[in-house]
């Protein structure tokens, strides 16, 4: 694992979780450390979510502690029966990640049997640890999402486009590929979680800006763009080397993957607005798409092993032009818009 921004923040609110622990004379100072590793987020909007929401699950499974170690004391059947009510209530709430840091609190209370005291300070700490998160979440290194969606995008992209240029071809060797594919669609996982942030933030705009609504609509076409490209890869992979095929077959597929991929390269770098003015047109899709369908159709020849294989794949390859043709649409859009705005 790469060492990361969200590891060192991790040590960080430990250590701050600790130290704070420490300052207000608490005695078992693990409890805050372990609140701070739960409690960091992957953005600064989750962050202040999950504190809302942890205090809210944590005051609820204190008090049911608090009660549980008064009435049961602090017997192992007690413990897991309490600790069963408060999973039941939190997912009532809808709170579910908030469930580990709350029955960590639940069994600390309950450990000293109904001490109101003690479960007080085993409270306080999980807040300290929480709030030690919080800050540093803010103070170092702040998340921005949007920065990164946009830099992975060019980096997905860049496996996307070697993995569809050498698909056809069988180039790269067989273990290679695989394992350039598996973590390309670990990265398009990741940029759909991102992109799950984003729509998160965006709901809880009672009116959002017209740019941020804009920018939403980006975002979601230009990872709609790599998952059907990554959707041709898979369609190659299961049924293009199955079918009976020509060299007149071969080249055909190949010729059409790489048009795309310079279509798609085109389109990104429209948005980063580093064309020439009048060379937005350099890799003009146009009817192309409808006509590589209609080849791959008309090639079509039951009498073949396999051909209807060669079908599924071509309409895979078709699906990722529309999209790249809705993208650049996206993209003229933008351009036009940012140029009226300038003006």
């Amino acid at each position: 694992m790469a060492f990361g921004a969200r590891i060192l923040k991790t040590g960080l609110a430990v250590t701050l979780a600790l130290y704070l622990s420490a300052l207000l004379h608490f005695t078992s100072p693990v409890g805050a450390a372990i609140a701070a590793i739960f409690a960091m987020q992957p953005s600064i909007y989750r962050s202040w979510r999950y504190f809302l929401d942890q205090i809210q699950t944590s005051t609820m499974g204190a008090v049911l502690a608090l009660l549980g170690g008064m009435l049961l004391s602090n017997e192992p059947i007690a413990v897991g029966l309490v600790c069963i009510l408060v999973i039941m209530i939190s997912m009532k709430m809808n709170r579910a990640d908030t469930i580990g840091l709350t029955l960590v609190t639940v069994i600390s209370v309950m450990e000293a049997s109904g001490q109101w005291d003690f479960a007080l300070t085993r409270f306080l700490l999980t807040l300290t640890g929480i709030i030690s998160a919080f800050i540093i979440n803010i103070a170092v290194f702040p998340p921005q999402p949007r920065k990164q969606y946009i830099q992975q995008i060019e980096n997905v992209f860049g496996s996307l486009s070697l993995l569809l240029r050498t698909a056809v071809s069988h180039e790269m060797k067989e273990s290679v590929f695989r394992d350039e594919k598996n973590a390309l669609e670990g990265s398009i996982r990741s940029l759909a979680d991102k992109y799950t942030l984003f729509e998160e933030e965006q709901k809880q705009l009672r009116r959002a800006k017209y740019s941020q609504t804009r920018q939403m609509v980006v975002y979601k076409n230009l990872l709609a763009s790599l998952q059907k490209g990554f959707e041709v890869l898979e369609a190659v992979e299961r049924h293009y080397f199955q079918a009976e095929r020509t060299e007149l077959t071969d080249e055909l597929f190949d010729h059409h993957l790489e048009q795309l991929i310079k279509y798609h390269e085109t389109i990104l770098l429209k948005f980063e607005d580093k064309l020439k003015p009048g060379a937005t047109d350099i890799a003009p899709l146009g009817g192309d798409n409808d006509r590589f369908l209609q080849a791959a159709i008309n090639g079509y020849d039951a009498g073949k092993n396999g051909q209807l294989r060669l079908s599924v794949v071509a309409a895979a390859i078709y699906d990722y032009g529309y999209q790249l043709e809705r993208l650049d649409k996206v993209a003229d859009q933008i351009n036009r818009l940012s140029g009226d705005e300038k003006e």
